[in-house]
């Protein structure tokens, strides 16, 4: 169950976050956790534990924790702010000077702003979350009205585009009728 955010200083009110932030969290958490189990049993098992390996394992694990961790997204008016592990971009979405949509492998949504603060987002972020979506659609249509989104506003029509073409097929296929 997604708890609502209390507006506070951090969690202003009309602030919306990525609701699958905490399951995806959880995955990463559980999955490391097999890891370093399974590797640990293995050890004992062949009568090869060390303190060594055991660090070993526990660092390997660590890490493959960090890199399965996804960001966690929160938008509310006039900003969205990325928390990575270790570290936390406050992008203005009111002040845009640039939105970029990198498509290939690993597909990333680039904003940047008046700051010169920078934040990559993984689409389908917003296509889970609409929320989302519209308040940074909102927001950069406020950053065109400004005249500070300079460069993107035509990548932002192709990612609006594509990001109702993905709901749309979701709304199908959850429906039955794709």
């Amino acid at each position: 169950m997604e708890l609502p955010l209390v507006p506070s200083e951090d969690h202003p009110a009309g602030a919306v976050r990525d609701t699958g932030w905490p399951s995806e969290a959880r995955a990463a958490i559980g999955f490391a956790v097999v890891l370093l189990g399974v590797s640990l049993t293995v050890e004992v098992g062949n009568s090869s534990l060390s303190p060594f390996h055991a660090l070993l394992w526990s660092g390997f694990s660590a890490l493959v924790f960090a890199i399965l961790l996804p960001p966690r997204i929160e938008a509310a008016p006039g900003r969205l702010t990325v928390h990575g592990l270790g570290r936390r971009r406050t992008v203005h979405t009111d002040r845009l000077t640039s939105v970029r949509w990198c498509d290939g492998v690993a597909q990333r949504v680039i904003l940047c702003d008046t700051t010169g603060t920078r934040a990559e987002i993984d689409p389908r972020v917003f296509v889970a979350n609409p929320p989302l979506w519209h308040r940074l659609e909102a927001d950069a249509r406020t950053s065109v009205a400004r005249g500070t989104l300079v460069r993107g506003s035509a990548e932002l029509d192709l990612l609006a585009l594509r990001l109702d073409r993905e709901t749309a097929r979701t709304v199908f296929r959850i429906s039955g009728l794709g």
